[in-house]
């Protein structure tokens, strides 16, 4: 932790994801236990996990996350989060840190989805000419992806007991997807914040909290080979987990191997002078 706040680069309207993941090879068939679930926090910007916790055996990431937060120097960011983190007192915790926070709404929060949905349907009926968006347009992979952003001022009807803490604004994403075939597809997903940004700013955190998925699981799976890891007795798949984050940041960090973060774990088996310089300039 002390390494991690010593790189971060604070800066402004910088963007913390919190997700989780399964390190499945952790599972213990012998005793039955489960596999671990890692909830981690990533830093868009700088590209480094700023802190772990294991989700407890009997419980989930709503109550990891809080214990997440109390390690984590999020003053001054926007935090984003999935639905499940979708809670009122992990909104007043971001709060409390001096942070602002992008939720997800779903089904998981059946009044405040049907409020929001509500609100936004609303405002986009009443000023359908005056609506800030902003659409993005992506090709690959041989589909076509539009994703149009918008944002709104939180009306009364929203939270009208005032039970989230500063909720501000709320937000819709719709995802449209057209692949080589023709077919088509859709998603509408919502959010509350804590501040009114920018649409384009909104449109970046939601876009950004994906981030958590391709550069730190991902690679974690990939590159690491995480979930292949069959060590799953007493606290070594929670430590190894660890000590994969803290090098996957080193390696990120370093510049003067501009090669996959596999091939650099190779080098530092392979080459004393190159492991030096990653362990102790990065």
């Amino acid at each position: 932790m002390s390494w991690v706040q010593a790189v971060q680069e604070v800066t402004d309207h910088r963007m913390v994801a919190i997700d989780g993941k399964t390190v499945r090879g952790s599972s213990d068939h012998e005793t039955g236990r489960a596999a671990i679930h890692m909830v981690s926090a990533w830093a868009s910007e700088n590209k480094l996990s700023l802190g772990q916790v294991v989700v407890d055996e009997k419980s989930n990431e709503i109550t990891a996350i809080p214990e997440l937060l109390q390690v984590l120097e999020i003053s001054g960011a926007l935090v984003t989060i999935d639905a499940m983190g979708c809670q009122k007192e992990i909104a007043d915790q971001i709060r409390e840190r001096e942070a602002d926070f992008v939720l997800a709404v779903k089904q998981n929060q059946p009044t405040l989805y049907e409020q929001v949905e509500g609100a936004i349907d609303e405002a986009l009926e009443q000023g359908a000419k005056d609506v800030d968006e902003y659409q993005t347009v992506e090709k690959g992979h041989g589909r076509r992806e539009t994703r149009t952003y918008a944002i709104f001022p939180a009306p009364e009807s929203v939270d009208p007991e005032d039970l989230w803490r500063d909720l501000s604004a709320v937000g819709i994403a719709i995802s449209e997807r057209v692949d080589s075939k023709g077919r088509r597809g859709m998603e509408t997903r919502y959010y509350i914040l804590s501040r009114l940004v920018t649409v384009r700013e909104f449109a970046t955190a939601v876009r950004g909290h994906w981030g958590i998925e391709n550069n730190l699981h991902w690679q974690l799976d990939v590159s690491f080979r995480e979930d292949e890891c069959r060590v799953c007795r007493d606290h070594g798949p929670a430590n190894l987990s660890v000590i994969r984050r803290f090098v996957l940041g080193l390696l990120k960090r370093d510049t003067s191997c501009r090669k996959g973060i596999e091939i650099k774990r190779n080098k530092c088996a392979a080459n004393d002078e190159y492991r030096e310089r990653v362990l102790f300039t990065c």
